[in-house]
């Protein structure tokens, strides 16, 4: 049994627990490429943070909301660290608390503070429905956030008559050196990855603003659209991609491990098996699997590989595969042809897949499985 993402690149543009969701692909075969997208900025540095809690101690709440587990606990370590842990806890204590998921709801718990009421669904919207069932006239709400700002749920606050603090944890910032980023960008687009993995939708919006800037937002969009596929960690991560027609996998719980099990299932549901030469064949990114043996591909038998697999059982004529070689307005003559096609039958370790019809090109020989006679030794 193979891995399951064996044979794929992955590439990651997570800033914050990147080394993570690295470390689950990679168990699963997958190859894995980095390039942050966002730079978290240190809760130690953050004016705004600092001030909100602050005002929290000055003023206490009515009402506080946690967002994310990691997020109030960065919030409670910050002021401890500022030296005003006690009384923000003391501040917050008295208030009706509430949380979006369990991780909040145990971080809340955590801190000492009473147990908060935390919705089934996990989902911000059934929270805010909570609160707007209240009266909200001159209510203090703290909103503590979490890497982007939630202009809808604090919006509808106001709208509502209460005086909302936002708490902005872990905010998130352009990435002080987009190397990383810049080559992640390139290597989508020329279609050299297989997957591309969003945990946030700033780290989305900062690739496509990054695009937008090298002028290749068309290719990138393109690449997205089509052979590489996204994923996502839950619909607000994919909001800016679908604003622009990409679609995504999306895991029913939003979380990093259902992500990698979500790719897990879309990426070798996106490759069939072809019964070919009386053996099992499934073109896989930068890989071929003969009978289950993972074959490493070099990118240009890969071309020549999936150029066949796209016909499988027909003849691709020897011009067509210089063409995909090359290119269009430059195709590699015959003997190139003739001997990619060779390295690329050492690569599968089963010369027979790939037949030479005479005259005419090769061919991927496709037949039932345990039907059909194993081919002659290839012609060169």
């Amino acid at each position: 049994m193979i891995d399951e993402l064996a044979g794929y690149t992955v590439a990651v543009t997570a800033a914050r627990r990147a080394d993570e969701l690295g470390s689950l692909l990679e168990r699963r075969g997958a190859r894995v490429v980095h390039g942050p997208a966002l730079r978290i900025l240190p809760l130690a540095d953050d004016a705004e943070l600092r001030r909100a809690s602050r005002d929290c101690v000055a003023a206490p709440p009515d009402v506080v909301v946690a967002t994310t587990g990691i997020g109030f606990r960065g919030w409670i370590e910050a002021a401890e660290g500022w030296g005003i842990g006690t009384e923000l806890l003391d501040a917050l204590r008295p208030a009706q608390l509430l949380a979006r998921g369990p991780k909040a709801r145990g971080a809340v718990r955590a801190a000492g503070l009473p147990d908060p009421w935390s919705p089934a669904s996990e989902s911000s919207a059934e929270l805010l429905e909570r609160l707007l069932d209240q009266p909200l006239d001159g209510v203090r709400v703290a909103v503590q956030l979490h890497g982007q700002p939630l202009p809808d749920f604090v919006e509808a606050l106001s709208c509502a008559g209460a005086e909302v603090i936002e708490v902005p944890v872990y905010r998130w910032t352009a990435p002080a050196d987009i190397t990383a980023l810049d080559n992640l960008l390139t290597s989508v687009c020329a279609r050299e990855v297989d997957a591309v993995t969003f945990t946030s939708a700033p780290a989305a919006a900062s690739l496509l603003s990054l695009a937008a800037e090298r002028r290749c937002q068309v290719e990138l969009l393109d690449a997205l659209r089509g052979p590489v596929l996204v994923a996502c960690v839950g619909p607000v991560t994919h909001a800016p991609l679908a604003d622009h027609g990409v679609p995504a996998v999306i895991p029913q719980r939003f979380r990093i491990g259902a992500l990698v099990r979500s790719l897990c299932i879309a990426l070798p549901g996106r490759a069939p098996t072809l019964p070919v030469g009386g053996r099992q064949l499934q073109v896989r990114g930068h890989a071929a699997v003969v009978d289950g043996v993972v074959k490493p591909l070099s990118p240009q038998g890969k071309t020549l590989l999936l150029a066949l697999a796209e016909r499988p059982g027909r003849v691709v004529s020897r011009r067509s595969l210089a063409e995909a070689l090359n290119g269009a307005g430059n195709p590699a003559d015959e003997h190139v042809v003739e001997q990619a096609v060779a390295r690329l039958r050492a690569a599968l370790g089963a010369p027979e897949l790939v037949q030479t019809v005479i005259k005419r090109g090769y061919r991927l020989p496709l037949e039932p499985m345990g039907d059909a006679p194993r081919c002659a030794d290839p012609q060169p």
